[in-house]
């Protein structure tokens, strides 16, 4: 797939969840040949699509296809899934009621399941929390370019600006860790820098925006409950930064991720 491909690809992955969520959206991408992509080019699919379910707040459960698709099983069913402080839940395909802090997914409890690979579902959750991150700068960034205090605009504070360009360098980094993921661990440390950013773009960007941010008008706090989510599965960041480390101890030697 080509530069010009992968554009229209995206062109038309936004129209499509800016149209749809949830069953409806998971039925218009298999439309569209969700599935064939999958199989075929998972590393243009998967970030593609889950990074357009971040940016644009829409949400299916995909992450039970990439998982299906490491485990080598066939697509359509779900799996339990790790959560964050030794829990497990299930992503149910229909839509219904959620016992997840963001009640627009379809999370429910489970007892615990067996063991699947996890490195792709990592690098797909991970894709998606900078997705989130970047909606919420994008929020905050509007927000301060529009706004006026005591005859300037918010953008021209020196603090707005700390916060922002700190939450920018965070994702960007957390960019880099997804684009260089290619095993378990990679995938892990990816997954857990990219829920930080997330973490720290909900953290400032609610500050810039101040009151409005905490109203349920404003969408800022859809992004935060969805970020929240998305980083207690397959493990939160604080869980797997000491898996890591562990790991590291248990070698007694770091390997290089990426040549620079």
């Amino acid at each position: 797939m080509d530069a010009a491909e992968r554009d229209l690809l995206a062109e038309t992955l936004r129209k499509t969840m800016t149209a749809a969520s949830g069953q409806a959206l998971e039925a218009a991408l298999d439309e569209l040949g969700w599935p064939d992509l999958l199989a075929e080019e998972p590393q243009t699919a998967v970030p593609a699509v889950f990074l357009l379910l971040g940016e644009t707040g829409a949400h299916a459960p995909l992450l039970n296809d990439v998982l299906l698709a490491a485990a080598g099983r066939p697509l359509g069913g779900t799996l339990p899934l790790p959560y964050a402080g030794g829990s497990w839940v299930v992503w149910d395909r229909a839509d219904g009621p959620s016992a997840a802090l963001d009640g627009d997914l379809p999370l429910r409890p489970v007892a615990e399941g067996e063991a699947v690979p996890l490195g792709a579902g990592r690098r797909a959750l991970g894709w998606w929390l900078l997705g989130t991150g970047r909606a919420m700068l994008a929020l905050a960034r509007t927000h301060v370019l529009d706004r006026t205090q005591f005859g300037r605009p918010l953008a021209s504070f020196q603090a707005v600006r700390h916060r922002l360009a700190e939450t920018l360098v965070a994702l960007d980094g957390a960019e880099a860790t997804l684009v260089a993921a290619d095993d378990d661990l990679g995938s892990l440390l990816a997954k857990a820098a990219a829920g930080q950013a997330a973490l720290t773009a909900a953290r400032h960007c609610q500050q810039v925006l101040g009151g409005i941010g905490f109203t349920a008008e404003h969408d800022l706090h859809r992004h935060i409950r969805r970020a929240l989510v998305l980083d207690g599965l397959l493990g939160s960041a604080r869980e797997l930064t000491r898996e890591a480390g562990a790991l590291i101890r248990e070698q007694g030697t770091a390997p290089r991720l990426v040549q620079l």
